[in-house]
């Protein structure tokens, strides 16, 4: 027999037996078949289990395609239901087990019988790293869906939590219908060291036009008196003109804005009825009150785990203009540290980013320079959470998101809130300016119907006769306002100019 005959059975018997492959062979088909697990079984001509397994992953990876293209609401819907989250734990920990079956006996059915020792260790070693691979990006994809369903469960209200002023969602298949502008609160409370109890240093509300995504930012200053609150609220009747001491001095600290959070629970515990966080709902009626708005939720953040969500999503970048203090005592002639000095595109870690929208000692114009940077701090914040920086550091963030934190938001609206924030995130983001010369020059008797006036036109520029007046949006302020009602329509400012660089 020629060498050549000789060459030619050898090569028949190789692809007749698969065991007569050559170790490497067998190793490297073994790995890539676990791309698309059932082909290596085909490969080494068991038929029928391998017809089986690859129809099972080629319909897997067809039914994923086809849900993450067509059905990503159900997607998003899937991820916030609690229950439903624990069963996609256990069905991972499932698929990764037979994953790493089919691998291990694919490698076994296609391993030369003749291996020597050496090769016979390489490739259980090979496959061993293999496994460990695909078990700890299984355990990677367990432990975020289990943060995921942590923070649904600690954060997100459901039918359960209490409160008196959250509205009730009668429209569950069009929610924007029944909310054409959402109205939010949002709260940044100080409880840190020296203060007694807490304090909502920072009260903003974001007006979001559900159709368009546009978003207007309203900053109230934290010192304002006499905030009033709707005529059919029981705090009405407590107090008529405003929340305030008629018979107190001038300045009245307890009755600020940025203490009423504590200060109202304390005087009138239960005043509301039962409520989760008494101090939220008392400033939705009375924010909702001063600016004309009807508010539908809060969310309220700890300003002292703020830093930990800006880590989390690995900084922000800001322009500032000016000196910015971080730490310092105005009351108490503390100088601060040291300040962030100013420059374009600044990048901010999260400690930085927390003095940057708080720091205030010796700023002109404090408050206000203050509520500035808080509205330019949520910009950045809205421009750094891309999908992809939130889906790498996803368990850091809802970590973050679990300890900072409070809102009176139903689990069941998240879904539609998510497909909101994507509008926002490429909408304008404007801010009203609440004209703090005419409508509040001090804080011991602002002009609220000035405000509402202003609020009004910034967004309904336009709006239209209405034949009854409401005690929330029209109706003259309980307190005598200090100048008269700015009637001239103001235009909100882009936050993308009033946050640029431009140090003059």
């Amino acid at each position: 027999m020629s060498p050549s005959t000789r060459a030619r059975r050898a090569a028949r018997s190789r692809r007749s037996n698969p065991r007569q492959r050559s170790s490497l062979a067998a190793l490297a088909l073994a790995v890539l078949g676990a791309l698309l697990p059932g082909t290596a079984y085909l490969v080494a001509r068991q038929f029928r289990l391998g017809t089986v397994v690859t129809l099972i992953s080629l319909t897997m990876y067809g039914a994923a395609a086809y849900v993450g293209l067509e059905r990503r609401d159900d997607v998003i819907a899937w991820a916030l239901d609690p229950e439903l989250l624990l069963w996609m734990v256990g069905g991972l920990a499932v698929a990764a087990l037979c994953w790493v079956v089919v691998l291990v006996t694919s490698y076994k059915m296609l391993r030369p019988l003749t291996a020597a020792p050496v090769s016979r260790l390489f490739g259980a070693v090979v496959v061993g790293l293999v496994c460990f691979g695909m078990a700890s990006s299984t355990a990677l994809g367990a432990q975020t869906l289990m943060a995921q369903r942590s923070l649904v469960r600690k954060v997100f209200g459901n039918e359960n939590t209490k409160s008196q002023t959250r509205p009730t969602i009668t429209n569950t298949k069009d929610v924007w219908a029944q909310f054409p502008r959402l109205n939010i609160l949002l709260l940044g409370a100080d409880d840190g060291e020296g203060r007694d109890g807490t304090r909502t240093d920072t009260v903003m509300v974001a007006s979001i036009d559900t159709k368009t995504g546009d978003t207007a930012l309203i900053s109230l200053t934290r010192n304002w008196m006499r905030m009033p609150f709707p005529e059919d609220s029981p705090l009405h009747r407590i107090y008529p003109t405003g929340f305030w001491d008629p018979n107190g001095p001038k300045e009245q600290s307890n009755f600020y804005l940025d203490a009423m959070y504590r200060m109202v629970p304390e005087l009138h515990p239960g005043v509301l009825g039962p409520s989760d966080n008494e101090g939220a709902d008392v400033l939705k009626l009375s924010v909702g009150e001063a600016l004309g708005l009807k508010l539908h939720y809060y969310v309220q953040i700890n300003l002292a785990g703020f830093e930990q969500l800006v880590e989390a999503l690995g900084g922000i970048t800001v322009n500032i203009n000016y000196r910015v203090p971080v730490g310092g005592n105005d009351d108490k002639r503390i100088p601060p540290n040291r300040y962030l000095e100013p420059g374009p595109n600044r990048h901010l870690n999260g400690e930085d980013a927390l003095w940057f929208a708080r720091g205030r000692y010796q700023v002109p114009g404090a408050d206000v320079a203050r509520q500035a940077r808080q509205r330019c701090t949520i910009k950045a914040i809205v421009e750094r959470a891309t999908p992809q920086n939130v889906l790498t550091n996803y368990q850091a963030i809802a970590k973050a998101g679990e300890e900072l934190i409070r809102t009176d938001v139903p689990d069941k609206l998240l879904a539609h809130l998510i497909d909101l924030g994507q509008k926002v995130k490429s909408a304008k983001i404007s801010n009203i300016d609440l004209d703090k010369k005419k409508n509040y020059p001090n804080g011991r008797d602002p002009n609220y119907a000035g405000m509402r006036t202003i609020v009004q036109n910034a967004l309904d520029p336009q709006p239209k006769p209405r034949p009854t007046a409401t005690a929330t949006t029209t109706r003259r302020p309980t307190s005598k306002p200090t100048a008269k009602p700015t009637t001239t329509p103001t235009t909100s400012d882009n936050l993308a100019e009033a946050c640029a660089y431009n140090p003059s």
